[in-house]
């Protein structure tokens, strides 16, 4: 049995959750066959490794022809957001063509997961991240499931990481998730709805409607976002670590944002032993 367990002192993030399942053991080449098989244009992916309070760790991030910026985090932080710098490329996957702003429904993006060359338990999984996001953000803007805009969560780049969330994932042949508690940072965020209290709605219906175990930190500024908040949810298995364990493998995923806290998502697969239990 393939057990993760998902160390989030510093939130989670749609990128941080792939680039730490890549640095785990997932199949890069099993995912770009995936990507190459949307029906979507204008991006590409780089994985890479970037230094982070001196560890390398691993970097994945969608690239888009035009308007080249993460949307998931300028929807919660508007224009101020502080990206880190990247090296060291490693692969990247490239789409060749023109790139149009949509605002997405859900049986849109679930038309895109279906057209995706992906197994039937990655479609399943991307699916459900995008319903439980499309539950919160209905929930939010005080309207159905079917009628909600995704805005830039349902752009290309937010698309390609959850689909790509779903593929690793799927690709590691995980059975347990071990999510114990998911930190946040306090304070407000200025994105396309105004001025916004942290944890954002989509967050905070996630967090509320699937009982996700929440720290509030001390850090100004948002570390969970909408994206990373749906994917915790929907894998998440258990809330209590077992007591004893053996770590197998680590992966260490990177984020974008610069605050006083290096902002990584530490991934371990680990092993427990029943007499131990």
């Amino acid at each position: 049995m393939n057990q993760l367990y998902l160390e989030c002192y510093s939130g989670i993030s749609g990128d941080m959750f792939v680039a730490s399942l890549l640095d785990l053991g997932a199949s890069k080449e099993v995912l770009e066959e995936v990507l190459s098989s949307l029906p979507l244009t204008g991006f590409k992916t780089e994985i890479t490794r970037v230094n982070k309070s001196g560890l390398d760790v691993c970097d994945f991030n969608v690239v888009l022809d035009h308007d080249n910026h993460d949307h998931d985090m300028n929807y919660l932080y508007g224009e101020h957001t502080h990206h880190e710098h990247h090296h060291h490329h490693e692969h990247h996957h490239h789409h060749e063509h023109h790139h149009h702003h949509e605002h997405r429904h859900l049986h849109d993006i679930l038309n895109i997961i279906d057209h995706a060359q992906m197994t039937d338990h990655a479609k399943e999984l991307a699916k459900k991240i995008f319903t439980i996001l499309g539950e919160a953000e209905a929930k939010a803007h005080g309207t159905t499931i079917e009628e909600v805009h995704f805005h830039e969560v349902g752009a290309v780049d937010s698309i390609v990481d959850i689909i790509s969330a779903a593929v690793c994932f799927d690709d590691l042949g995980i059975d347990e998730v071990y999510i114990p508690v998911i930190y946040e940072g306090t304070g407000t965020v200025n994105c396309a709805h105004g001025t916004l209290p942290i944890p954002v709605p989509a967050v905070n219906n996630i967090m509320s409607s699937h009982h996700l175990p929440i720290h509030i930190d001390t850090i100004k500024g948002e570390l969970v976002t909408p994206t990373g908040a749906a994917i915790a949810a929907s894998i998440v298995t258990s809330h209590t670590l077992p007591s004893t364990f053996t770590i197998k493998k680590t992966g260490i995923g990177a984020g974008k944002r610069a605050y006083e806290r290096p902002s990584l998502l530490r991934a371990m697969l680990i092993e427990t032993d029943p007499r131990h239990q």
